[in-house]
């Protein structure tokens, strides 16, 4: 015992000089021994053959409860109440953290920190210390492996995050009873707790260790996690403890949740979780391969056209209304073909390129053969229409709770779209050349979002994701919007602007749209046959020409007449 508390007052003396602040650097310690500090974030270092033993001395008495967190970028850490490892006494993870219910008196305690990597892990962790009046995060678990679990327990795919937590329970002194959780459901139960979900974006585009560490002490303590977090949710203790979360692919985010007493008007902490919805590890699903190279292509052969149309669409009519056929077949036939099939996604996109590609000559060929105005610019305008609505619920209407309904949603969704061609039913130009502008323009956002992070992307692929996934309903659609996301709104904004601007001057004094191209072709071909002056007339007609076209061929490969007299007879 005397010698366990030298080896304590050793540690605590080599790392009082580093000590200052409110984070203090720690490296491994040859003794396999870290000395902590309540509420303050300690750096240090894990290998697998070198097991550390973590000591929090100096504990106040009016403390009842501590959490310890420790936290890494991807590689698993393991935390707990002894040296041998069990389910229900420890945690492993890259953000967990324990409870520890303090007994009288007790002023110093002690974790135990191991990693399984073959790497040195880098870490972070602080010890939290709360009162009796504070509830306790996790301590009506029922659903986990620790009695007591103040994680938070993080899925995610390629549609949404979700993330999990135990119910809490209320406070109580050192050396009392837990009160009982589930006894009654009146206000003098953990029944009458509320659980405020907070939400932390990281700087885009950035996965540096260094910056995620740094931003997770923004996530620990109640007061911080207020000042820097959005709230998104507060559930009730008869909610499901369980919140969707639209994934964002390489984008950083911290989760959190204060869960708050209105009676005594306490609140605690959560251990923070964090994901970037890909992984470090494998090579599918990579953080550090941003996009396949088909979506690449994909992506950025659709913006050279989008470019195109957006300052040359009306002027070149038939092209744009094959790029309008080609996102009408292409968006419907990638959600049904994602939904029926389980074709790999590059297969997926290249059939949306050949059927997108069907579509837009289909509507091309309509227009040539019928002239049916109406229906080419209903089409116009309900792929403007879509982007309008599209861009209506990336807003923080999105996340109204009436929406979460498909019905309600679908069918508000579709009457905004229908109402854009109905405003514009007496303008048809100026509506062709909006659209030209400002679907041309977006194109360009999304062929970006293809080499590099944009929330913008996300105006079209949360619709999308809607659509393919009856599960993302109950998602929160919130995205970061930084410097990046500046930018290329200005980008945007700029091309829709001088699009339109430069079609609009180019076509005044203009008709407004081209002629019938078939009255034309047959007005053409009547003149061509009934005009004797026209050199066309004398032109013979398409089957006599490819005849003698065969004629001639069929002459080359005849071998030569026989030698002999070839002067014609004299009558």
């Amino acid at each position: 015992m005397w010698l366990l508390r030298l080896v304590v007052l050793a540690a605590a003396l080599a790392c009082a000089s580093g000590a200052a602040g409110g984070t203090e650097l720690v490296g491994n310690s040859s003794e396999g021994l870290l000395e902590f500090s309540l509420g303050k974030f300690t750096y240090f270092k894990l290998s697998r053959p070198f097991p550390e033993e973590a000591i929090l001395r100096h504990i106040s008495i009016n403390a009842t409860f501590l959490i310890f967190q420790i936290h890494s970028q991807y590689q698993n850490t393991t935390v707990s109440f002894s040296k041998t490892l069990l389910p229900s006494t420890s945690g492993t993870g890259t953000d967990v953290g324990l409870v520890f219910i303090l007994r009288p008196e007790q002023s110093m305690c002690i974790w135990y920190l191991e990693s399984a990597d073959a790497e040195p892990v880098q870490n972070i962790a602080v010890p939290l210390s709360y009162s009796e009046r504070d509830p306790i995060p996790g301590g009506c678990n029922l659903e986990f492996d620790l009695d007591i679990d103040p994680n938070i327990y993080l899925e995610y795919n390629f549609f949404e995050t979700i993330i999990k937590f135990a119910p809490a329970n209320l406070g109580y002194a050192r050396g009392a009873d837990p009160p009982p959780c589930d006894l009654e459901t009146g206000q003098d139960s953990r029944w009458r707790l509320r659980y405020d979900v907070y939400q932390y974006f990281l700087p885009e585009n950035d996965l540096s260790e260094q910056v995620l560490l740094t931003h997770l002490q923004r996530m620990a303590e109640v007061s911080q996690v207020k000042a820097n977090a959005i709230k998104v949710a507060t559930l009730t203790a008869n909610e499901k403890t369980s919140v969707y979360f639209s994934s964002l692919w390489v984008q950083g985010v911290i989760y959190n949740v204060i869960v708050r007493d209105p009676l005594l008007n306490t609140s605690a902490a959560y251990v923070p979780a964090h994901t970037y919805a890909c992984s470090f590890k494998t090579t599918q699903d990579s953080c550090s391969s941003f996009g396949s190279i088909s979506t690449k292509v994909f992506f950025t052969l659709f913006a050279l056209l989008g470019l195109f149309i957006c300052f040359f669409g009306h002027r070149f009519w038939k092209t744009e209304l094959f790029f309008i056929g080609f996102i009408f077949m292409g968006f419907f036939f990638y959600i049904l073909i994602t939904r029926l099939t389980p074709i790999k996604y590059d297969v997926r996109l290249i059939l949306t390129a050949v059927t997108g590609s069907v579509g837009g000559i289909f509507l091309v060929a309509t227009w040539w053969r019928f002239g049916t105005l109406m229906f080419c610019m209903i089409c116009v305008g309900l792929v403007l229409g879509f982007l309008v609505s599209s861009v209506t619920f990336f807003t923080p209407l999105g996340n109204v709770k009436i929406f979460r309904d498909d019905v309600v949603f679908w069918v508000t969704f579709s009457c905004i779209a229908v109402v854009i061609p109905i405003v514009f039913v007496g303008c048809l130009r100026i509506l062709n050349i909006l659209t030209c502008g400002i679907i041309g323009s977006y194109t360009v956002v999304l062929a970006i979002n293809s080499y590099l992070y944009t929330s913008l992307s996300y105006i079209t692929l949360n619709v999308l994701k809607r659509a393919l996934n009856v599960d993302f309903r109950s998602a929160f659609t919130n995205v970061p919007f930084q410097t990046t996301d500046f930018i290329i709104l200005a980008v945007w904004g700029m091309l829709a602007v001088s699009g339109i601007t430069l079609q609009i001057r180019r076509e005044k004094g203009q008709p407004f749209f081209p002629p019938h191209p078939y009255k034309l072709w047959k007005t053409e071909r009547a003149r061509r046959v009934t005009n004797i002056l026209d050199p066309s007339h004398h032109i013979p007609p398409l089957s006599e020409r490819i005849y003698g076209r065969l004629a001639h061929i069929r002459e080359f490969f005849q071998g030569g007449q026989s030698a002999g007299e070839r002067t014609p007879l004299l009558l």
